[in-house]
């Protein structure tokens, strides 16, 4: 018998490993010869890395109702979408990019609701307001506040990547490589293309897009090196990318072979037969740049596949939202002072 650890600690919200079957195609688009790919040096044309992740954040669970007698299962909540702006080739110290804190209340379709200002006990702890979302009327359920504030954190996300990053031309007549801004976002990519050069990071392996035969190549890839470029054609035509697998270190003999393993996907168009250039361009220089990027065991649990920046970009945005529990208290706190008001009015 042997047993192997998996590299992430028990309390994270899921190992680094499970591998369920994938309901799809994987088509092979850049070659048919599955083998490992040698890093290439990063061009200098590569001006700028943007590292984006977002945080969103439940903070007070609501029962609300407005003027005209509507009411809805509601949410105090926040978060944030921001950016780490450095340079590939070290020239420059790296910046962070719009680590700005949005607050919403998120709430039932159909409901006339105003922002609501949290004003502070003091001017040092600043003030909290929250503008009103509503989510549609079909989702007026317990968990549908939270899942609104997760999907506004995904589309802010989403805008700022691509906002950042080069286009990429999906013209099978257009040949160019101009690859000077890249968006390296934490997680796999989800939503609309918006045309830019964004490659989503995905640290677990939890689905298996290719056979058994082909893992073993995962296993031997030295720290750099990738997999050839597939074409992934999800069930129900839901959506299509294309994605590799890049090696970030060598696996410890006490880890599962995959450890050190990342997935990497960019938006692919319909047609499984054509590679823009710019992808294969991401995807050379993808294994030498993220080499430079991974975290270190001995700082970050989740190492080497939680980046430097983005470890560095989850504190930064956690410090903008603020403490919890002293955000919880001062929206306890305004509600109290809200219903003392209002049946103090109602007494007199």
């Amino acid at each position: 018998m042997r047993i192997r650890l998996d590299p992430w600690p028990v309390d994270t919200q899921s190992g680094q490993l499970s591998l369920h079957a994938f309901n799809g195609e994987a088509i092979d688009i850049e070659t048919p010869r599955w083998a490992a790919i040698a890093p290439r040096d990063i061009p200098q044309r590569l001006k700028r890395v943007y590292v984006v992740d977002g945080k969103p954040r439940m903070e007070a669970r609501l029962l609300i109702e407005d003027d005209q007698g509507q009411s809805s299962f509601a949410g105090y909540g926040a978060f944030v979408a921001g950016a780490v702006d450095l340079c590939p080739h070290g020239s420059r110290p790296a910046e962070l990019k719009d680590v700005r804190v949005q607050r919403v209340l998120a709430h039932g379709a159909n409901m006339q609701l105003s922002p609501v200002q949290l004003s502070p006990r003091n001017p040092h702890t600043g003030q909290l307001e929250y503008r009103p979302s509503g989510f549609p009327a079909d989702r007026d359920e317990a968990t549908a506040p939270a899942a609104h504030i997760q999907a506004l954190m995904l589309e802010a996300e989403q805008q700022l990547s691509h906002g950042l990053a080069s286009s990429v031309p999906f013209d099978e007549d257009d040949d160019r490589e101009v690859l000077s801004a890249l968006t390296i976002q934490d997680g796999t990519l989800r939503g609309r293309n918006l045309g830019g050069a964004v490659v989503g990071c995905v640290k677990t392996l939890h689905t298996m897009y290719i056979d058994p035969g082909r893992m073993e190549l995962l296993a031997r890839l030295k720290p750099g090196e990738r997999t050839p470029i597939l074409h992934l054609r999800y069930g129900h035509n839901q959506f299509t990318r294309f994605s590799w697998y890049v090696r970030l270190c060598e696996a410890p003999f006490h880890l599962h072979p995959l450890a050190g393993v990342m997935r990497l996907e960019m938006y692919a168009p319909e047609e499984p037969d054509f590679l823009p250039p710019i992808v294969r361009a991401v995807a050379n220089v993808s294994g030498t740049l993220l080499c430079r990027l991974a975290g270190q065991a001995h700082k970050d649990p989740r190492a080497p596949q939680n980046l430097i920046p983005t470890a560095a970009l989850e504190t930064a945005m956690g410090r903008s939202m603020g403490d919890l529990n002293l955000v919880t208290r001062r929206i306890r706190a305004h509600i109290a002072a809200e219903l003392g008001a209002a049946v103090l009015g109602g007494v007199a």
